[in-house]
């Protein structure tokens, strides 16, 4: 499992929309899809927002964003 495949099955066990993730993080659902496909990158502030809104462990944090 690559490290945005691990984010986007973090959001669907939480059963949340894309939209309603990326709303959370200030960004428009274009933009979160673009971070998701690896066109662009999370920004610091939006790895902060993700890691607290999905409850990700530091572990996950590192490996999905970090990697």
């Amino acid at each position: 499992m690559t490290n945005l495949e691990m984010l986007r099955e973090k959001i669907k066990n939480q059963n949340l929309s894309m939209y309603e993730v990326a709303k959370e993080i200030d960004l428009s659902r274009e933009g979160f899809y673009k971070k998701l496909n690896g066109e662009t990158e999370f920004k610091a502030s939006e790895i902060v927002k993700l890691s607290e809104f999905l409850k990700l462990t530091n572990k996950e944090r590192d490996y999905i964003f970090l990697n």
